[in-house]
């Protein structure tokens, strides 16, 4: 009787556990949650042109961070291990210490380790940023 209670015991544990990591990986998450004007510059590196970009123009911090703030993500497949990706970014908060890093593969992609996430609704403003780097290229 003893083992038929520890292993239904064990059976729940393992059936709770997984229903628990069932929920957690289809949770969608936010990516970013920062006010604009408590951002004090934007670094992207574009990984396809080697060029490197220092975003400090207001108005350029608050387009992207009201993008990256309404961008509703869920998690894809795991990230580690992969090599390549467009543009790496590095948001610094005013006080100049990093809030945060990530990598933005297209309108739908943002590679933030140990995960890929992805957008259903492609709405990563993606055509902004390497507009952006075209720009300072020049």
């Amino acid at each position: 009787m003893k083992i038929k209670n520890k292993l239904m015991i064990n059976l729940c544990l393992i059936i709770f556990i997984s229903i628990c990591g069932i929920i957690w990986w289809n949770v969608p998450s936010s990516l970013t949650n920062i006010e604009p004007y408590d951002v004090s510059k934007i670094e992207i590196f574009d990984g396809n042109t080697g060029t490197a970009i220092t975003i400090t123009k207001i108005s350029d911090i608050e387009h992207i961070i009201n993008n990256l703030n309404s961008v509703t993500l869920k998690k894809e497949e795991v990230s580690l291990g992969r090599m390549g990706y467009s543009f790496k970014t590095t948001i610094y908060k005013a006080n100049g210490k990093v809030y945060r890093k990530f990598i933005i593969n297209s309108t739908d992609t943002i590679r933030n380790d140990p995960f890929f996430y992805k957008d259903s609704l492609s709405s990563i403003d993606y055509a902004y940023i390497r507009n952006l780097i075209k720009e300072q290229v020049k």
